[in-house]
């Protein structure tokens, strides 16, 4: 049982537990009195908040739209700066990323069911690699500004992290790439419905 002990794997399941919270479900339960995995896409991240709420409460789908955003970012960025405080070494706070967004997608509250990872991507991606970061969520913003579709801007800003991070960064830390792949992959997967839709041009616009 002294494994249970081990720094490294206190922390990783400190992160996947953390990202298992399903915000955008508790949010919309407690304040909408509405099931969100039952409703609209099914996904429990802001932008099915937005379209679900926003159906009886505009002004407060806004806002627990954008709440959501935030307490999904947190999730991953409160146990990094944690880990950081006490010394957890590169490779181990890529661990905890990884494993942040791991819990998001695939949470244990959920029966393994989740969000697609964005916002907690972005947190996680916030603290390793922010100027990355803030160049993709600029293009995400202006992206959602001018399309309209949140699946396309939200893919469109992680591929911009993804190129800048291969310009301005140099292995991340750990010498790979690695880590930034792993969870650039689960979000791009979590997106493949979205996807076939847009080859389709079905995916919905959010207005």
């Amino acid at each position: 049982m002294d494994f249970l002990f081990n720094f490294n794997i206190l922390f990783f399941l400190l992160a996947y537990l953390a990202g298992s919270i399903p915000f955008g479900l508790l949010l919309a339960k407690i304040f909408a009195n509405v099931n969100i995995k039952e409703q609209g896409s099914k996904s429990i991240g802001a932008t099915n908040v937005l379209r679900v709420v926003k159906q009886t409460n505009p002004k407060l789908a806004k806002k627990l739209s954008i709440a959501t955003v935030v307490l999904d970012a947190l999730k991953g960025t409160i146990v990094l700066l944690i880990a950081i405080a006490l010394g957890a070494s590169q490779s181990t706070l890529w661990g905890i990323g990884v494993l942040a967004v791991l819990g998001h997608c695939y949470s244990i509250f959920l029966s393994l069911e989740g969000g697609k990872g964005v916002a907690t991507g972005l947190g996680i991606f916030l603290v390793l690699i922010p100027i990355p970061t803030i160049i993709g969520a600029i293009v995400w913003v202006v992206c959602g500004k001018v399309l309209k579709i949140s699946s396309l801007s939200s893919l469109l800003g992680l591929t911009a992290v993804i190129i800048s991070a291969l310009f301005i960064n140099n292995g991340l830390g750990v010498n790979s790439n690695a880590p930034m792949y792993i969870i650039a992959f689960i979000v791009y997967y979590k997106h493949l419905p979205n996807i076939i839709r847009l080859i389709k041009g079905e995916e919905k616009r959010v207005i």
